[in-house]
Order: C-alpha cells, then structure tokens, then sequence
C-alpha cells in the first residue's frame, strides 16, 4: 500500500501552493493572534476592556460576510475570494504595525475579522473544487492538518516572542503576519486554473437555501457541535485555573496536545471513516463531546488525587470528538449540498462557527457564575441534541442517509 494511501493522503500534485499558503497563514496567525490583545495594551496604549470590545463589535460585524459571500462565490470563484481575504487581512495588520489611535486600530481590526470570515467562507469550497473525484473528505483532513501545524508552531513563536519583552515582540508579531498573509494570497495565485475552476456544465437557478428546511436544521445542529469546539480555548482555562486546584500551567499543556492531534490525525481518520456514513461520524463525535463534558462537570466533585487523571482522560475525548468533528462536518455539508450553488450553502455552513464563537463566551460566564459546573452539564445536554437532530435528519432525509464520499 503506498505510504500516501496508508496515510490517508490525497493527490497534491499542482496543489501544493495552496497547502503552503494555508500553512503559512495559520503560521502567522498562530503568532500574531495570541499577541493581538496585549499589542492594543502595551502599544497602542488602550485598555484591556476597550480592546476586548473593540474586538467584539468588529466580529459582530462580520457576521453578514458569510451571506455576502454566498451571493458572489459560484460566479467569481472560492480562489479568487480567500485571495482576496488573504491580501485584505494582511493590508489589516500592516495597520496594526504602523496605526496607533482607536479608529485607526477600529478599522484595522473590522477589515481583519471580516477578511477571516471571508476566509472561512470560500476555503471549504476551494477545498472541494481542487480535489480529485472521491477525495474531498482527504483534502479537508488534510487542509486542517496543515493550519492546525502551522497555528501549533506559530503560538510557540509567540511563546518565545513574548519572553523577550519591550514593544518589540509585538511589533514583529503584526509584521510576520502581514507578511505570511502577502505570501499566501500570492502562493494561491499561483493555483492552476484546472485545479480550482469549475468545470460543471449544468445549468439552472440554484436552489432556494432558505427553503432547504433539511439544511438548516444541519446548520442548527452542528452550531451545537462548534459550540463545543469552541470550548477547549474559551472555557477549560477559566475552569481549570478558578474552578480546580492544579498547576495553571496544565491548560497550555492540554490545548498544545489537542493542537498535535488535529496537526496530525485529521487525514487517518478520514481513512477509516471514510466509507461510513458521514452522518453517523457526527453523531459518535456528538456523544463524545457530551461525555467529555460530563468529565468536565465531575471535576468538582472529585477527590483531589483524581482530578489531573479525569483531567487528561476528558481532554482525550474532547481531542477524539474533535478530530472526528473537524475531518467531517465540511465534507458532510459539501456532500448534502447541491452542485448549483454548492459554493454558496457552503458559505452559510460557515455561519455555525460565526453563531457558535459569538455565543461562547457569554454562555460559559453566565453559567459559570451560577455554578461552576453547570456550563459543562448544559454544554453535554446540547451536544446530545445535536447528535439526536442528525441521527432523525438521516433517517428522513434520502440525501444524508447516503452521504458517503
């Protein structure tokens, strides 16, 4: 069996421009994006909490992007438009580099958000486009592989950046990734037009998304699944360091191995998934991220000796959830999706990552106030649901029961 069959590879040949750029993106994203907050505090001078909501109301407006991107994708093309997104973030933290008033860094950071919303928008369906027939599942493993690997070693660049301390760190942080953006719009550019245009013959008007009532609900349910994804960053380092009596340094450890098994494990299991039913992966990824959120909730009400044992064992199911999660829920919306207009219900796909990561934070402190286990408790009760709501939409609806590659 050749070693990139066994491993779960598809053919890259003519495509390895866009794996680089996807690398050297994440790259730069890994070192810049830890940095960003502590870069308005340390030298622009803005406080935390002004910086945090500034943030906020510019991801707030990037929420249209993904329907904005919808109305254009079939007509111009994904390539053209993550292009587009990579040359705009990268004008964006050229901004950051040199701008230092609020409105300066206001404007940077809404042209930033929308351009990553972009980004995700059009980058599954240039995925799907540059894959052979039988491999889009292989070629979104292997995509998040290559961001996951490049975000992993950009973060301990912004580790060993922030150990130098003065401006300086964060000065070059903004730099390196204005740069790696550059780089990646110019690496897609580079892209064969065989490899990324459509050469689909069919005509006819695309269908109605806002009727695809089947769709929709997926999009529903699988917001309840990023909701839990989002988690690992959002949620297990307030617990760990407030609510249980470990090492603080534990969290960095946990979310680095995660990061490793994404960066790693994303295309072996597409191998091994790949000719079950992609409905029934999302499903067992569902139930595990409800039992990952149960371990979670004990943590509490566990005897002190047990606690960093629980500890590593749920953050083993959450990495296993996640693999599964991340090699699958793309290539199950292209494959329920229809040709006509596949580019633009992939687009809205993306709008359960944009709901999910608005509604983390607020769902995790609310709770966490009330009690601290409780966001875990509610967390596995709609990870349930959502592996309930496809497990039903499979069994009713033709075109999920046979979603296999």
């Amino acid at each position: 069996m050749p070693a990139a069959t066994s491993l779960g590879l598809p053919n890259v040949r003519g495509r390895v421009p866009l794996l680089a750029g996807l690398a050297i993106d994440s790259f730069g994203g890994g070192c810049a994006g830890p940095l960003l907050l502590l870069f308005f505090n340390k030298v622009a001078g803005i406080q935390l909490g002004t910086a945090g909501l500034m943030l906020t109301i510019a991801t707030l407006f990037s929420i249209a992007a993904p329907a904005a991107v919808g109305v254009v994708i079939d007509r111009v093309g994904p390539r053209n438009i993550v292009v587009a997104a990579q040359f705009g973030q990268g004008l964006a933290f050229t901004g950051f580099f040199f701008g230092r008033s609020v409105w300066v860094l206001f404007l940077c950071s809404l042209v930033m958000t929308t351009g990553q919303r972009v980004f995700w928008s059009a980058i599954f369906s240039l995925l799907a486009d540059v894959a052979d027939e039988g491999e889009r599942d292989k070629w979104f493993g292997l995509g998040g592989m290559m961001q996951a690997g490049g975000l992993a070693l950009g973060a301990l660049v912004a580790g060993w950046l922030l150990a130098i301390g003065g401006d300086a760190p964060f000065l070059v942080a903004m730099a390196v990734n204005a740069v790696t953006f550059y780089v990646a719009g110019l690496l897609l550019l580079r892209l064969h037009p065989s490899h990324h245009e459509r050469t689909n013959q069919d005509t006819g008007p695309a269908p109605l998304l806002r009727k695809d009532r089947t769709f929709l609900v997926l999009i529903g349910a699988n917001t309840l699944l990023a909701l839990c994804t989002m988690m690992l960053g959002v949620g297990v380092p307030v617990y760990v360091t407030e609510a249980l009596t470990v090492p603080k340094w534990l969290v960095g450890v946990l979310i680095a191995a995660t990061a490793v098994v994404l960066a790693t494990g994303q295309t072996l299991v597409v191998r091994h998934t790949e000719r079950r039913r992609r409905t029934n992966v999302m499903v067992v990824a569902g139930i595990t991220y409800a039992v990952w959120a149960v371990l979670m909730a004990l943590q509490v009400h566990i005897p002190a000796g047990w606690v960093v044992p629980v500890l590593v064992l749920a953050t083993a199911c959450y990495a296993f959830a996640d693999v599964l999660h991340a090699a699958t829920n793309n290539a199950l919306s292209a494959a329920v999706s229809p040709v006509i207009g596949r580019g633009k219900y992939l687009s809205y796909w993306q709008y359960s990552f944009a709901f999910s990561s608005v509604l983390a934070p607020g769902f995790f402190a609310q709770l966490f106030e009330v009690q601290h286990e409780l966001p875990w408790v509610v967390l596995a009760g709609l990870a349930l649901v959502a592996s309930l709501t496809i497990y039903v939409l499979a069994r009713v609806a033709p075109r999920l029961s046979s979603a296999r590659i």
